[in-house]
């Protein structure tokens, strides 16, 4: 096993096995990301490279079942990629999303900046734990969500602010970028 080890080849097919799964995991994180959000071409495209990937990076390791480092460097690359995956894909920040902010003090304050930075925004007087809010509603795309909060968090940084993945179904105002 020692004089396997010294081989560069073995350490090639490593790093080759590795850099595989690394590529394949994250193309199928950002695919899977892709589906929810309906994305059928892209999703499509995905699957077909990340299945090539797969037969070309499990191939080696099935091959030497026995070689517990192409195991270790599949095994590595597997959840190296994940995290990629989920890196690349919050770079990209596909599809939509819905932010809804509570306001005991500021909420028309928050609504005038939201405005003037070009967002759509709806104010709904309401009743929250400790008496008279305002409920803001707002749909952006998810590139623009980070910036959506700091406008936020500037007007009122004691806002609360949830969000959630949408698709949009009918109409609507959306920033032009």
């Amino acid at each position: 096993m020692l004089t396997a080890l010294q081989n560069p080849n073995i350490w090639l097919m490593t790093l080759a096995i590795f850099i595989l799964r690394v590529v394949n995991i994250a193309i199928d994180t950002v695919r899977m990301l892709t589906v929810m959000r309906g994305m059928k071409l892209i999703s499509y495209i995905l699957g077909v490279l990340e299945s090539l990937l797969f037969i070309l990076a499990l191939g080696p390791v099935m091959s030497n079942l026995n070689n517990i480092i192409f195991i270790l460097a599949y095994a590595v690359g597997y959840a190296t990629g994940g995290l990629l995956g989920m890196i690349i894909e919050e770079n990209l920040a596909f599809g939509f999303v819905h932010i809804t902010v509570v306001s005991s003090k500021h909420g028309a304050k928050i609504a005038k900046s939201l405005r003037k930075y070009g967002h759509a925004v709806t104010e709904i007087q309401a009743q929250g734990k400790d008496g008279a809010v305002t409920l803001l509603e707002t749909s952006v795309q998810r590139k623009h969500m980070k910036n959506v909060q700091t406008i936020i968090c500037k007007s009122d940084d004691r806002a609360f602010i949830t969000t959630r993945d949408i698709q949009p179904l009918h109409r609507g105002f959306w920033l032009e970028d």
